[in-house]
């Protein structure tokens, strides 16, 4: 009793002195400064309920993680105990992570949060409870707003989504909303590089993972990268008009994509395992395993998708480049009119390749997406 009494003692006292929490809390979250400054003045004095908003990989996950840790810790965030470790790593048992468990966020779900809301901690004095996807929440709103209206007092809420839909405004403002940014591709290079990645691979690998910091950081791990791009940049040069070489094409990309993804199971693999390891190790139990799959087969859809986004980045940056040349060309020999077709043609290449990428919001069939875009393809000209 006197140990957990001095435990509340200490939380109180750092969440009113000043205290700021450590760096360290936030030392996975690139290109977020304004968001890290409120989460960490927040933890001094936390409210309720907290709402980040930003896209997927400019670090919410990361961001709530580091925030947890500063509410749960005895002594604000010192950044190095076993509470600050086991709270980053997602672990802590005041610390609970909700997942949607189907393609949105069910009234089961939300019933489910309303629950441990309920709960008193057993360890620190608050606990706290992510909900991932909140944006998906319609129908599961109205479940969720008792409790924000009628907050337990020991509870903290810190909703994640990538928008806030009109029909979640009620929930919104019952929340402190933090906005986060995309992060821009040279700030990913320059936190890469200073990491030890080479330079080259930092750029390269910063603006084909499109804001999301955790796939750069793969990325730049991925000794295969570099070959699938150029594979990609080849294609132009490899179609021969033929619906043949363009089905052949299609499924040698999407067998390179299959390849890309093998990193990342294993880099799961290894995190659930050291989870498991870690929460043994102190006597805590990881529940929510079925969860924990569905997340991990949502992410893998995910970097899927931007694997192939990457990919037509690279295919329409090979167009550019040929419409550029000829561009080029034409206008330094005014005797070649034969070239307004080809600039026409790889400019309709472009805008088709283009179109394609801009498809993938839709989760279409990759396969017979790329399919009819190379065999559009075929019809110009390398």
């Amino acid at each position: 009793m006197s140990g957990e009494a001095g435990t509340t003692c200490r939380a109180s006292v750092g969440a009113q002195d000043g205290t700021r929490p450590s760096p360290e809390l936030f030392g996975q979250v690139v290109g977020q400064p304004e968001a890290v400054a409120q989460l960490a003045a927040a933890s001094r004095r936390p409210v309720h309920a907290y709402l980040l908003v930003g896209p997927a990989g400019a670090g919410a996950r990361q961001l709530a993680r580091g925030f947890a840790a500063a509410l749960l810790c005895p002594e604000g965030g010192c950044g190095i105990c076993g509470t600050c470790r086991r709270a980053l790593e997602g672990i802590h048992q005041d610390l609970t992570e909700v997942e949607r468990s189907g393609a949105a966020l069910s009234v089961e779900d939300a019933r489910r949060v309303v629950q441990l809301a309920q709960r008193r901690p057993s360890q620190a004095a608050r606990q706290v409870i992510v909900v991932a996807d909140i944006a998906s929440a319609r129908l599961a709103a109205p479940v969720l707003l008792k409790t924000l209206e009628e907050p337990p007092p020991a509870t903290v809420l810190v909703l994640l989504a990538e928008s806030v839909p009109a029909e979640l405004a009620t929930i919104a403002s019952r929340c402190v909303r933090i906005d986060l940014v995309p992060v821009p591709a040279d700030v990913i290079a320059r936190w890469l590089a200073a990491r030890g990645v080479e330079p080259d691979t930092a750029a390269a690998v910063a603006e084909a993972a499109g804001g999301d910091v955790e796939r750069a950081v793969t990325l730049s791990g991925d000794a295969g990268f570099a070959a699938r791009l150029d594979r990609w940049r080849s294609v132009p040069g490899r179609l021969d008009g033929t619906g043949a070489a363009a089905a052949t094409l299609a499924d040698e990309l999407l067998a390179s994509i299959d390849e890309a993804l093998a990193p990342r199971r294993q880099q799961q693999a290894d995190q659930s395992r050291a989870d498991a390891e870690e929460a043994e190790a102190h006597g805590l139990r990881i529940g929510g395993r079925q969860e924990r799959e569905a997340q991990q087969r949502r992410e893998e859809r995910r970097w899927r998708t931007d694997e192939l986004r990457a990919g037509l980045g690279a295919l329409s940056g090979a167009y550019r480049d040929r419409l550029a040349d000829a561009a080029h060309q034409r206008r330094v020999d005014s005797q070649a009119p034969r070239l307004d077709g080809r600039i026409r043609q790889l400019a309709g290449a472009v805008a088709a390749v283009d179109a394609a990428a801009a498809e993938l919001v839709r989760n279409p069939n990759e396969t017979l997406l790329l399919q009819a875009l190379l065999v559009r393809l075929s019809a110009v000209v390398a």
